[in-house]
């Protein structure tokens, strides 16, 4: 006899339980792309779309050397700045929000990126969820961020059954307190890219199976689960060239170094 549904605020305990055992899982949870300013992860972001944030951190270093700065990138021969992010994939359209983006950072903005959303949602390639990276990571301004990962992982746990990702957002953020919005982002995440995979999700291996209501989606023989890990949890480099000092893996390899 199936039991009763949960009720909204027994989720609600549920997530933020979630979200309490995912910070001990990863307390060293962290953006995945490397950058040193707000403009870099604004680039970067950009041409994260559509690709890995290993294959964006492994094409930035030649591109930010030949284009440090709003002004600099907003003068670019589009030729030129679309053979330097072609590893990234939709060089062309990636290109034109690149210059199109940079040069309005020039014109509207006094050459510096802004730090509110409404503003950064005016730039050419920039939506909610590029701005919400940016603030979060950047300025410090809390923001949920709905990657394909987060709004897979929160469909998971039935925190949500909304598919937009407006909707996605704000139904999440309803759940926690504004202060864990960034950090819930990159712990949801870490999960996702580690151990709650799209296809084989590496359920006998997952520390919250027990808090799970898809557990059982995917692998659940733990020998079989650990197989199926990723990254550092797998034994194998992180995304970025230049981790933060606290990760646990190894760095990745730069472009053509295997």
């Amino acid at each position: 006899m199936p039991g009763k549904p949960e009720s909204h605020l027994a989720m609600v305990r549920r997530a933020r339980r979630i979200n309490r055992e995912l910070a001990e899982i990863y307390p060293y949870a962290h953006p995945e792309l490397d950058f040193r300013n707000p403009f870099e992860l604004l680039v970067a972001t950009v041409l994260s779309a559509q690709t890995t944030d290993l294959r964006v951190n492994q094409t930035t270093p030649a591109l930010f050397a030949a284009y440090p700065t709003p002004e600099d990138m907003a003068a670019a021969v589009p030729e030129e700045l679309e053979e330097l992010i072609r590893p990234t994939g939709f060089f062309r359209a990636k290109a034109k929000s690149l210059i199109g983006l940079s040069a309005s950072i020039r014109d509207n903005f006094g050459g510096e990126v802004p730090g509110r959303l409404a503003d950064l949602v005016t730039l050419p390639g920039v939506g909610r969820k590029t701005a919400n990276v940016v603030l979060g990571n950047a300025f410090g301004v809390p923001g949920i961020t709905v990657d394909t990962h987060f709004g897979r992982l929160v469909r998971r746990w039935k925190w949500t059954e909304q598919e937009d990702p407006e909707k996605v957002e704000a139904e999440i953020a309803a759940i926690f307190p504004k202060s864990e919005w960034t950090m819930l982002s990159h712990r949801v995440v870490f999960h996702g890219r580690r151990i709650c995979h799209a296809r084989r999700p590496a359920c006998g291996a997952c520390p919250i199976a027990p808090l799970c209501p898809s557990y059982g989606e995917g692998e659940t023989d733990p020998e079989k689960a650990r197989k199926l890990l990723k990254y550092e949890m797998g034994g194998q480099p992180g995304q970025r060239l230049s981790p933060p000092p606290d990760y646990p893996g190894r760095p990745a390899p730069a472009l053509g170094a295997g």
